[in-house]
């Protein structure tokens, strides 16, 4: 019974899955959510990013919170992941990304953070802006390599998908044919040098560690992307939800799709067991870390789940009010050993 967690609007939601039904319990109420990461390592262990109220450390999958360990200087965190294959003391190695945009590194379970070298010596850093605020910017994204140890990337909300070759020491400036706007960025464990971005200027792919991009629009009408999910057991199959423009994704009135391209075909719009795309916020999207074909979407106020890669989708049995609306802006997490 796998835990899925994601953000409403003022708390974070740990749902309990069996089948076509879902447990719901609401986590850190009152907190602006902005992101959610399960240690692969210690599945038990849980981090989530608030925007205002710092980072929040779970050892029990969730049921109870505490604010992660010292030295994160900024209270907005956007960002949280673990690095597996950097290991202290057989822990994994967690980065945090803060708006504005820095990076913060944890040797020992989150129990303290030191800084990265200052993202903002980058040449790229006098064009990130974020349009909302667009007096900052922040750090939107955070990838570890799980082919490379050390090699991390990270995605600038607005302005540059940059990396480190070496845990964050030294930065990598954006290349020429890069995603401008990426939001979410995923490498699948059995595609090494494979990067998938879903970006505010469309879909992209690098196949060379992210030295050169190409965008894949063939059928894709839509296209601001926001998310992005692999199936488990085939890196060629890909979901992504867009919308067609900032907007709609995020704001009235809404309107957003789901897509779905395997082994190089175009991207189709999925439809089968969704609701209409009109009035809804863009999709959250993730897939089982293990279960090959099995895919979930958060989408406005429904859940749905999909065994087939995506083709069929079906609606989880929640026990929420309709009233609740699923913050988009959060990733969705999941852990299989909850």
């Amino acid at each position: 019974m796998p835990k899925l967690y994601f953000a409403i609007e003022d708390a974070l939601v740990v749902l309990t899955t069996n089948g076509d039904d879902a447990q719901c319990e609401l986590q850190l109420t009152g907190h602006d959510v902005q992101c959610v990461a399960v240690d692969p390592l210690r599945p038990q262990h849980v981090y989530c990013g608030t925007f205002g109220s710092g980072l929040w450390h779970s050892d029990d999958a969730g049921q109870s919170w505490r604010p992660a360990g010292e030295g994160i200087a900024e209270s907005k965190v956007q960002s949280v992941a673990i690095s597996t294959l950097e290991r202290v003391d057989d822990n994994g190695v967690i980065y945090a990304g803060t708006e504005p945009s820095a990076i913060y590194r944890s040797e020992n379970v989150g129990k303290s953070w030191q800084p990265c070298p200052d993202l903002t010596a980058l040449p790229s850093s006098k064009d990130w802006s974020f349009p909302p605020r667009p007096y900052t910017h922040h750090v939107r994204w955070i990838e570890p390599d799980p082919h490379v140890s050390g090699r991390i990337f990270v995605a600038i909300e607005a302005g540059a998908l940059i990396r480190s070759p070496d845990s964050g020491a030294h930065w990598q400036d954006r290349t020429a044919s890069s995603p401008y706007d990426t939001h979410q960025l995923l490498i699948h464990p059995a595609a090494p040098d494979r990067l998938y971005s879903a970006a505010g200027d469309g879909y992209f792919e690098s196949y060379d560690g992210g030295n050169t991009w190409q965008p894949f629009e063939d059928g894709l009408e839509n296209r601001y992307v926001w998310s992005v999910a692999l199936d488990a057991g085939d890196p060629n199959t890909v979901l992504i939800s867009s919308a067609r423009s900032p907007r709609q994704s995020h704001y009235k009135p809404a309107e957003s799709f789901l897509y779905r391209r395997s082994a190089g075909s175009s991207w189709q719009q999925v439809t089968t067991g969704l609701p209409d795309p009109a009035g809804r916020h863009t999709a959250l999207l993730a897939a089982h870390p293990s279960a090959r074909g099995t895919f979930y979407a958060a989408w406005e106020n429904d859940v749905f789940h999909s065994t087939d890669a995506g083709l069929n989708w079906a609606r989880l049995n929640t026990q929420w009010s309709k009233e609740i609306r699923i913050n988009e802006i959060c990733e969705m997490a999941i852990n299989e050993a909850a």
